[in-house]
């Protein structure tokens, strides 16, 4: 009989102890999300972009999917209850702040005219059904 792994705490609050890391859950949203538009928004390589997200997946509050050559990733609310609303309440939170509102703004820009910031090609973000934003 497989156990079920705990929730890890500590990695939680990790995960949302760094601000890329919040630029880039604030950017998801409800959405889902390829990392090109990332890179391009927060001006990151995208190496260090992958590394945050890939932290993030191992904190369980994000998920990956493979389209082709591009990768998406969306929020995905944790396995405990407590950990559910402090996320919920962080994205409420992130939605409320200057410098989120700007990266936001420059996603839409970008999804406008995708030939103008070298995404020519990219799949645009598209938005998450609501029952794979509750908790489990």
């Amino acid at each position: 009989m497989a156990r079920k792994a705990q929730f890890d705490m500590q990695q939680f609050f990790q995960a949302l102890g760094d601000n890329t890391r919040l630029r880039l859950l604030n950017l998801m949203g409800e959405q889902e999300v390829c990392v090109c538009y990332f890179v391009e928004i927060l001006g990151s390589p995208q190496p260090k972009i992958s590394r945050h997200l890939a932290y993030m997946r191992n904190a369980g509050i994000v998920s990956a999917r493979r389209e082709g050559k591009w990768m998406h990733y969306r929020i995905v609310m944790p396995p405990h209850l407590g950990a559910t609303q402090i996320l919920r309440q962080t994205l409420d939170w992130l939605k409320e702040e200057k410098a989120m509102q700007a990266d936001r703004a420059r996603l839409t820009k970008a999804c406008c005219s995708p030939a103008k910031y070298d995404l020519d090609g990219a799949p645009l973000p598209t938005a998450v059904p609501e029952e794979c934003c509750e908790a489990s």
